[in-house]
């Protein structure tokens, strides 16, 4: 088998999702992915576009402007139309998913170069638009436990995790991702955009819009839910609505040698799995498990974990189910940069962007471990996992 490495990832910044206040609301989901084509071949000269084997491009929601976003999207950015590209979608894993397709094809000798992609823009194309459930999916489960507010109210139930122990980890998650901003972490993997501040005057946006610099407790606490009477989850403990587009340069060890490019990391493993949909936040839970065992691998043997924070609540009980760090915040190698409750979870962008980070957080913070894991959930019950492991 070939080694699929990873030459580069990049991704834009997370903006929020409002068309008053968004500083992309003037943007399309398809310039969003420009924006991040561009990033990757500026900085990689030794790669033109023409010299992909295929693009794979996750998004959840693939209706309205997200029709076909792989194809439309890479068309739209003026790119050789001879270079084949794939629409993904599994919710919330599509990214992660695009990615493991892409090493797949290279580790199989039927690619050499490949770029894997998400985007979503939860504004212009709103979660669920468009969807028609199958009737016959009522026999088997109740309609009204399948939204995700009501999924992460019951994992907290499931689970006992308690209210002050989410908003616990809300606050850890906005701190370690203002500290990180403040030291630039994030600089190596944001490509700026062109968005509008809120008088909608131009500016450049190189930051997460989301990200604040200090959290106010006793709001958090005086909160209520929106999702059930005297229920425990609240804004502040629930990943907001956002845009954004990440996408990961990877290539066969033989042809980025060829080439002459440099590399750290490869792709190892990765699983997709599933769960009762009704509690779709545990996802990872199975994933991760499905990926030691094929593995022989234990959280242990991990370094830096990259979880999707969909939820305080589901993010806590994956934490906790799987070992992978201490019970509640502070946390020693989960989301050290911050997680999506602070920097957003655009949908189908989410799982390419945290394996971007992942890849820096090793480089930068956890030099010397020889794999990281990203996880993350999915509406109905998908979920995926992935090993990235250091190159010998």
């Amino acid at each position: 088998m070939e080694e699929a490495v990873f030459i580069d990832g990049v991704r834009t910044p997370n903006g929020r999702a409002h068309k008053d206040k968004g500083w992309f609301r003037n943007l399309r989901p398809d310039e969003l992915l420009t924006y991040v084509y561009q990033g990757i071949f500026e900085r990689n000269k030794k790669v033109k576009p023409e010299d992909l084997d295929g693009v794979l491009v996750g998004c959840a929601n693939i209706s309205g402007m997200q029709n076909d976003i792989g194809r439309l999207g890479w068309l739209a950015s003026g790119l050789p139309v001879t270079v084949g590209t794939n629409t993904i979608t599994n919710q919330c894993p599509s990214g992660m998913s695009a990615t493991m397709h892409a090493a797949r094809a290279i580790m199989t000798g039927q690619a050499d170069i490949m770029l894997a992609a998400g985007v979503e823009d939860m504004e212009k194309v709103p979660m669920g638009a468009n969807m028609n459930f199958p009737p016959r999916i009522l026999k088997y489960w109740n309609g009204a436990d399948l939204p995700m507010g009501p999924t992460a109210e019951k994992v907290a139930e499931v689970y006992k995790i308690a209210r002050e122990d989410m908003e616990n980890m809300a606050i850890w998650s906005n701190k370690k991702a203002y500290e990180a901003q403040q030291a630039g972490k994030f600089k190596n993997e944001i490509i700026p955009v062109k968005g509008v501040d809120d008088n909608g005057a131009e500016m450049l946006v190189d930051k997460d819009q989301w990200v604040r610099s200090k959290s106010e407790p006793e709001k958090m606490k005086a909160m209520t839910s929106s999702f059930k009477p005297n229920g425990v989850v609240t804004a502040a403990t629930s990943s907001p609505l956002t845009q954004g587009a990440a996408a990961l340069l990877l290539m066969s060890r033989k042809k980025a040698d060829q080439l002459g490019l440099e590399y750290h990391y490869k792709f190892s493993y990765g699983v997709l799995a599933g769960c009762d949909p009704t509690v779709m936040g545990i996802g990872p839970v199975p994933a991760c498990q499905k990926l030691f065992q094929k593995t022989g691998l234990s959280a242990a043997d991990i370094g830096p974990v990259e979880l999707n924070e969909a939820f305080a609540s589901q993010a806590l009980a994956c934490i906790r189910e799987l070992k992978l760090d201490n019970e509640n915040a502070p946390f020693k190698r989960v989301n050290v940069w911050g997680g999506a409750l602070a920097l957003g979870h655009p949908l189908g962008q989410s799982g390419a962007r945290i394996i971007v980070t992942l890849l820096n957080v090793l480089k930068t913070d956890f030099p010397n471990e020889k794999y990281g894991l990203a996880s993350l959930c999915g509406a109905f019950g998908n979920a995926a996992a992935l090993l990235v492991e250091k190159v010998k």
